[in-house]
């Protein structure tokens, strides 16, 4: 089970954008995501007339590793560590190790 998900807010914890807050828009394997205004790059673009695209310098998020984001706690408004318990009915739900809190409840 992934600890962080799409649609997730998350805090970076490292890196030039350390501090800033995004939505995970999808994780592109087990231990990358791409995060909403995080790790932007500037991209250099040829043109294909045949799709209809221009060229030129394109803003654009690359994905960033798991272990340097964090999950966004509302109740603590910071980075939390993230557990994963099996309820009484056998599903699996994950929780914030710093007060014990459901995520997805």
């Amino acid at each position: 089970m992934n600890k962080i998900r799409k649609g997730d807010e998350v805090v970076v914890l490292t890196g030039k954008d350390r501090g800033r807050r995004g939505m995970v828009l999808r994780r592109v394997d087990d231990e990358r995501l791409l995060v909403e205004g995080v790790n932007r790059v500037k991209k250099h673009v040829r043109p294909n007339p045949l799709k209809g695209e221009v060229g030129g310098i394109v803003e654009k998020e690359m994905p960033i590793h798991v272990s340097n984001v964090a999950l966004f706690n509302p109740a603590s408004q910071k980075g939390d560590r993230v557990g994963v318990k099996v309820l009484e009915d056998g599903r699996k739900a994950r929780f914030f190790k710093s007060n014990g809190e459901m995520v997805d409840a």
